[in-house]
């Protein structure tokens, strides 16, 4: 089992890939401001959903054997509740910088840490999880959405039957955007950060059931929270 001070890497990761685009932005700097920046002006003024209901879906549905993929700083990890006092936590990223960061957050957990592209097959030596969570990644990666369930195909075999999936994606249509978010999304977007200019509820809902059971969305502002089973 990887702990904190070691990561696994299961294959070579490029820069080069237009997947890298969503996380290139992810640097010393940025992440030192994330949860402020992210997690609590713009979730709240631009997205119009508090990180306070990502965290809710997080306590509702964490397993004691869970993997978070996109893992940015770590904070839900931080601050959820886990069934248990000592968890089994996985962090995938493609960002080693996100999973050095995420990893110290959570030390107490002793995380396991594992460097993958979440669109090309992901192939861990590991046993599987009981949960995943996959929070505000979706909108990162590169559109259109058929594309992104890829993400659910390669993330899947990970997971043992049973195993709750969850998280939360901005959408660029089918929610109501206000002006400032209209256009953070649109220089995102332009800037490859974001990828979701054609991300709507139905192919969100559509993507999961692919690879899922039991899909469930609610929309709070821009944001889609989902919850599924494997």
């Amino acid at each position: 089992m990887s702990g904190p001070d070691r990561m696994t890497q299961p294959h070579a990761v490029s820069a080069q890939s237009d997947t890298w685009a969503g996380q290139a932005a992810y640097t010393p700097f940025s992440l030192r401001i994330y949860d402020a920046l992210v997690l609590g002006l713009s979730s709240r003024c631009f997205w119009r959903c508090p990180s306070s209901e990502m965290l809710a879906v997080y306590d509702a549905n964490v397993s004691a054997n869970h993997l978070d993929v996109g893992v940015a700083t770590g904070y839900y990890l931080d601050a959820c509740r886990f069934p248990v006092a000592q968890p089994r936590l996985g962090l995938l990223d493609l960002n080693p910088l996100c999973l050095e960061t995420a990893a110290q957050r959570v030390a107490r957990y002793r995380p396991e840490t594992y460097q993958a592209d979440v669109l090309a097959p992901i192939d861990l030596p590991v046993e599987p999880f009981d949960s995943l969570g996959i929070t505000f990644l979706l909108h990162c990666l590169p559109g259109p959405m058929a594309r992104k369930a890829a993400a659910f195909a390669n993330l899947k075999p990970l997971l043992n039957p049973g195993a709750r999936v969850f998280g939360s994606t901005i959408l660029g249509r089918g929610v109501p955007h206000n002006a400032l978010g209209r256009r953070l999304m649109a220089l995102y977007n332009s800037k490859g950060i974001f990828g979701n200019a054609e991300d709507d509820p139905e192919g969100l809902r559509a993507a999961l059931s692919a690879y899922f059971d039991d899909v469930e969305l609610r929309l709070q502002g821009a944001v889609a929270l989902f919850t599924a089973r494997a």
